[in-house]
């Protein structure tokens, strides 16, 4: 551009490669994992990308320059990424008669002693006792642990050569019906039950996806090392196509309203969520607030969701930044 310095026309030069490849990586919403791979992987760094073009927003209103409309263009065509990224629409609406759903990846409870903390599984039970939800979803839950959850309604499905660990739904109301997804050659999987509050039967899936296995305290950044990164989760997302095929095909014909909820192992700008989220709502974006990070990571990483009806009417939604696993629970208050 004229005008420039030869410093800005660097800087104009990189901010221009990266609004390129934030809008390459906005199609990862839209393109299945197994078409082009590398894009899917890109949807993970879609946070990163939303971050740095701001910061090239600010740098050239400081510097008065019309090349802040490349990154402002670029974020204006991802808006829904924005969105999803970061919300407004915190709600306080706290009803007697609405529903509390928690979701929760446990890790184990802390089993082999990820935290170098003590008692981490009697906090995690104190924890959600203190929150009280109505219908409890946990993932890598682990039966080990006899933490006697007081709710009358249960349904656990644990994989016994897989050291029993696996799903677990907890509910206030009575379970009329269940179900396993059984996932192929993984150690995830997604459940189901059916539960009825008054005269209406709501239908809760508890998902646990294709685990990506990244480890932000042991991923060294060699170029080997994120070669093989890149290529495990491209991998991970391919499988978790397969899995989102049985969860959607499980939804076909339901005549009752349903709730998705679990950890989906993917953000919330990728092609697995826009499948889970078909005729749904997030709960985080209708009510939530802040950057709705869900994973202990280096930067905001939301990969746990609530996904209800868009005939139910979301009330409230928090994440609780307990650090008593690699994941925050996270808790949706839903009236219908």
């Amino acid at each position: 551009m004229k005008n420039l310095s030869l410093f800005d026309k660097l800087v104009f030069f990189v901010n221009s490669l990266l609004a390129g490849i934030t809008l390459i990586s906005f199609l990862s919403y839209y393109i299945p994992p197994n078409t082009v791979p590398v894009i899917s992987f890109t949807s993970l760094l879609i946070p990163i990308f939303i971050v740095l073009n701001t910061l090239f927003i600010i740098y050239w209103i400081l510097r008065l320059k019309k090349a802040i409309f490349i990154s402002i263009f670029t974020l204006l065509i991802g808006f829904q990424y924005v969105s999803s990224f970061y919300s407004l629409n915190e709600k306080k609406i706290l009803l007697a008669n609405d529903l509390k759903l928690m979701s929760y990846n446990v890790r184990m409870f802390n089993l082999y002693n990820w935290i170098a903390e003590k008692d981490i599984d009697k906090k995690i039970f104190n924890f959600i006792n203190a929150k009280d939800p109505d219908v409890l979803c946990l993932q890598e839950f682990h039966s080990a642990k006899k933490l006697g959850f007081k709710f009358p309604y249960k349904y656990v499905k644990t994989v016994e050569n897989n050291n029993h660990f696996g799903q677990a739904i907890f509910s206030k109301y009575k379970i009329i019906n269940k179900g396993s997804l059984n996932f192929k050659n993984s150690n995830n999987n997604a459940i189901f039950v059916d539960i009825l509050k008054g005269k209406d039967t709501l239908r809760v899936y508890n998902v646990h996806l294709e685990t990506l296995r990244i480890i932000p305290k042991e991923e060294k950044l060699s170029q080997e090392n994120t070669e093989k990164l890149k290529q495990r989760i491209e991998k991970a997302f391919t499988t978790q196509e397969q899995q989102i095929e049985l969860i959607t095909k499980s939804l076909e014909g339901l005549q009752h309203k349903s709730i998705i909820c679990g950890d989906f192992n993917n953000t919330a700008f990728s092609w697995a969520y826009k499948k889970l989220k078909n005729g749904k709502n997030d709960a985080f974006e209708e009510a939530g607030e802040g950057f709705g990070n869900t994973f202990d990571f280096p930067f905001p990483f939301r990969i746990d969701f609530i996904l209800p009806d868009e005939t139910i009417e979301v009330n409230n939604f928090k994440t609780y930044e307990v650090k008593y696993s690699d994941h925050f629970p996270i808790m949706a208050r839903l009236q219908f």
